[in-house]
């Protein structure tokens, strides 16, 4: 039986932790930073053990997932180096790639093997008492090696995702982030916007909300310092991205006197929705 080390006791390592016994072979050590936390994590019995002791945690595990906040990866990172085997797996749950596999891969340089993951299943619900062992299921979930990417560990973290149920996509770290902006980093930056304008237009608005606004605005619930910490890592993708989101909605208002070509627009634009569908 293997040993998988989680930190982090969130949504997501929660749901690693439930995913991994579904599917059986591993025994899940959680670490959590507050006594409380892993008093809850012992409660709902979500993995075999739990400590706020992070260097006891990772000693002796095959595989370390990372599933704090990007900011303080590096420094947990720094903390369990000279705990883990040089032959001991470690990746993370990072909504931004360029930054983390450049810093975080550095410091587990020769002490460790490192692979960026990122899989795409979050929610706006936090904590681990939202966690389930059905989040993967189908979810797209990306890992991103560079050129230190040791090929064994990639292909062992591959094959960790499509355990949990995941679907895995390939690609390198600036290339995740620019895409990561357009379909999630922006939908995020969008949501936030159109509560923030009908909040300054006309706040009586939200009384007359159906579900298409609360199905629309959803994701704008998350934490927000996690969410302003992340759109602040990936800035300039998202910068670029909402530029290109600001020169759409110019051209669209222009359709706005015209039946046919707004009818087009919005046909290619359902088209396109459904077929996301599929992918599930």
């Amino acid at each position: 039986m293997k040993t998988l080390a989680i930190i982090g006791p969130g949504l997501l390592g929660g749901s690693i932790a439930l995913a991994a016994r579904r599917a059986g072979g591993w025994r899940t050590a959680l670490w959590a930073r507050r006594a409380a936390a892993v008093a809850e994590i012992a409660a709902l019995g979500i993995a075999d053990a739990a400590s706020t002791d992070l260097r006891g945690i990772v000693a002796g595990a095959d595989l370390v997932v990372l599933c704090v906040p990007i900011g303080a990866m590096p420094a947990l990172a720094r903390e369990i180096a000279d705990a883990i085997s040089q032959r001991t797996i470690v990746t993370d749950v990072g909504s931004v790639k360029a930054s983390v596999v450049a810093d975080v891969g550095a410091i587990f340089h020769g002490r460790g093997r490192f692979v960026g993951s990122h899989p795409m299943a979050g929610s706006e619900q936090t904590g681990i008492g939202a966690a389930r062992a059905e989040l993967f299921d189908g979810a797209a979930c990306i890992v991103t090696p560079d050129a230190a990417t040791d090929a064994g560990a990639l292909a062992e973290v591959r094959a960790f995702w499509q355990m949990l149920g995941a679907r895995v996509l390939e690609v390198a770290p600036a290339a995740h982030d620019e895409i990561v902006a357009l379909v999630s980093h922006l939908p995020h930056l969008l949501a936030a916007t159109l509560v923030q304008t009908v909040l300054a237009e006309n706040a009586r608005a939200f009384e007359f909300c159906g579900p298409g606004f609360c199905d629309t605005t959803r994701v704008a619930a998350g934490p927000p310092a996690m969410w302003a910490e992340i759109l602040r890592t990936n800035r300039e993708a998202v910068r670029k991205s909402a530029e290109a989101m600001i020169e759409k909605l110019r051209g669209i208002i222009t359709l706005l006197d015209q039946d046919e070509p707004m009818t087009a627009f919005l046909t290619a634009a359902k088209t396109q929705r459904d077929r996301l569908r599929l992918l599930k």
